[in-house]
């Protein structure tokens, strides 16, 4: 009688001939292990670089939706404003509404809220409101410009460290430097460095991307407010089809 043959390790338990799929979990939890093992190895500096990767994520899932074009600056709404006015529909509630539907809205609402003052006051105030939408385009911004750089030299810090511990500990022991031990301490403390460099690097791109994009929203929207007061002042036509589009 044969002795039964043993169960393949990493939990992959055989069952009447079939593998269950105990042996693939087991290896996705065997990652998981390895994962947080590096986390551990990288030292008390591995926490602000995960926090600060948690924060550029959200900023960028946060302005990715937020500065959409379709929500900034939705097409053919100068269409319909002209509609609005060629219609005399113009009155509180549409401004209320205009402000409400999108960030280019609220510079158009104050232009027409200020029209009959003449184009200089109507200028004026929707370079004010522009301003403020601008502002509000760029929040968070600044919070991710500044975690791009930060993370690497957290990284860079955080190595810095680990090897002072490592000569550190090895002056202390009085023993003769071990080739293998020290190169596994150097392989440590250039974890952090490594984990800066992954948060800093999309960091970095995605500030870059999304600062472009707002400065294209700016000018379309600057343009739009341009035709509004040469519309509202008599010097320029609107194709009504681009309202009913």
């Amino acid at each position: 009688m044969t002795d039964p043959q043993p169960a393949p390790t990493g939990c992959a338990i055989v069952v009447f001939g079939v593998r269950t799929p105990y042996g693939r979990v087991a290896h996705f939890f065997e990652g998981t292990v390895t994962v947080w093992e590096l986390v551990k190895s990288g030292g008390w500096m591995m926490l602000p670089i995960i926090l600060s990767s948690i924060v550029a994520m959200a900023i960028i899932a946060e302005r990715l939706w937020t500065l959409r074009a379709s929500r900034v600056a939705p097409e053919h709404l100068l269409g319909q404003v002209w509609v609005w006015i060629k219609d005399k529909q113009l009155n509180k509630e549409k401004l209320k509404e205009l402000r409400a539907n999108s960030p280019l809205g609220e510079v158009l609402a104050a232009g027409l809220a200020n029209s009959r003052h003449g184009r200089e006051i109507m200028k004026e105030c929707i370079e004010e409101a522009a301003a403020r939408v601008i502002h509000e385009l760029e929040r968070y911004i600044n919070a991710l410009g500044t975690i791009a750089a930060m993370a690497p030299l957290l990284g860079l810090l955080g190595t810095v460290l680990g090897m002072i511990d490592i000569f550190s500990a090895f002056m202390g022991t009085g023993m003769g430097t071990n080739a293998a031990v020290l190169a596994g301490g150097i392989s440590k403390a250039l974890i952090t460095t490594a984990a800066g460099l992954m948060v800093g690097i999309p960091a970095v791109f995605f500030h870059r991307f999304l600062q472009r994009r707002i400065d294209e929203l700016v000018v379309g929207m600057e343009q739009e407010a341009i035709k509004l007061v040469e519309v509202v002042q008599g010097d320029r036509d609107v194709d009504l089809a681009e309202g009913r589009a």
